[in-house]
């Protein structure tokens, strides 16, 4: 990264700033890589906590003169205007990815809003805390669809799909993870919007030696996929993906819907266009959801890729 980016990086913070945002957002998104000498670094809102994360590790000029102008961030009139509680600092690139308190008290499991839901995050020692901000838009869609509608929800982390689809009038969602520590907090989240847990089903499992369990569970109105790129032992998107798009057509109910997704730079759109197409033909592509506006990509290919699929009628 070059240091030289971030007098204009800390112009663009600073306006940000004069008119925070009410709910979870992301102000600064340097891997669209649309922001050159800064592709390794992004800035999120939580609540009135500033979380600015380095994904991999700066050369020592550019990490100073990163601190010293965060130190005075803080002494500025717009700084102390916007509400700001704590002002952090994260190394995602070092072991156990340490989280540096550099103004501020750092609420460890902050609540947080998004389209009028509240979710729980764990800002410890975690690469990830809990929810995707990128994916606001795939969760907005999927709260307007669900009413009245079976919900599967694949690879469902801390089930933030679960929660809009509750929130929706989905008639019922079953979440599947292999993390089961993932899906408690997902149950905690469904509590925080005093949802009904009747209606929520928490599968810790894997997924590919649970296919009876979840056939048996359906048919589906509607079916999330929202895979990791790669996670050792257990999944590689461009090998195992095929084999749960193969499985659909069984899940499926005659009027259902699949919302796929991919956030591998990898990865263009066609990837899963094509592989529904090979695997599960009776399946068409409908649209891809925009990304929301602040994780603008200089490829769009690359970004985040959010895919309805639906049955041929």
């Amino acid at each position: 990264m070059d240091a030289s980016a971030l007098p204009q990086f800390f112009q663009h913070l600073q306006t940000q700033l004069a008119s925070p945002p009410e709910e979870a957002r992301r102000l600064f998104h340097g891997r669209g890589r649309c922001w050159e000498g800064l592709e390794q670094l992004t800035i999120d809102w939580l609540d009135g906590q500033m979380l600015v994360s380095l994904f991999k590790e700066p050369e020592a000029a550019f990490l100073e003169t990163l601190n010293h102008e965060l130190d005075a961030l803080v002494e500025t009139q717009v700084w102390q205007q916007s509400g700001a509680r704590s002002l952090l600092l994260q190394h995602r690139d070092r072991p156990g990815s340490p989280m540096e308190v550099i103004w501020g008290d750092m609420n460890t499991f902050p609540q947080i809003r998004e389209n009028g839901l509240c979710f729980q995050l764990d800002l410890g020692q975690k690469q990830n805390n809990g929810l995707f901000l990128d994916m606001r838009y795939g969760r907005r869609w999927v709260k307007a669809q669900a009413n009245e509608k079976r919900v599967l929800n694949l690879f469902a982390y801390t089930c933030g799909f679960s929660v809009a689809a509750i929130a929706g009038g989905a008639s019922h969602v079953v979440n599947l993870d292999m993390a089961k520590a993932a899906l408690s907090r997902g149950r905690e989240n469904h509590r925080l919007n005093e949802h009904d847990l009747s209606q929520v089903s928490f599968l810790g499992h894997d997924i590919f030696k649970s296919w009876g369990k979840l056939k048996k569970s359906g048919p589906y109105d509607l079916i999330v996929i929202d895979p990791p790129s790669f996670q050792k032992g257990s999944f590689a998107l461009t090998k195992d993906y095929a084999k749960i798009l193969r499985r659909l057509p069984d899940m499926l109910s005659e009027q259902g819907k699949v919302l796929a997704c991919v956030n591998s730079p990898a990865v263009s759109p066609q990837f899963l266009i094509d592989g529904m197409a090979q695997e599960a033909p009776e399946l068409i592509f409908i649209e891809r959801l925009d990304n929301p506006p602040e994780f603008a990509d200089r490829d769009q290919d690359s970004a985040l890729k959010v895919m309805v699929f639906s049955r041929q009628h």
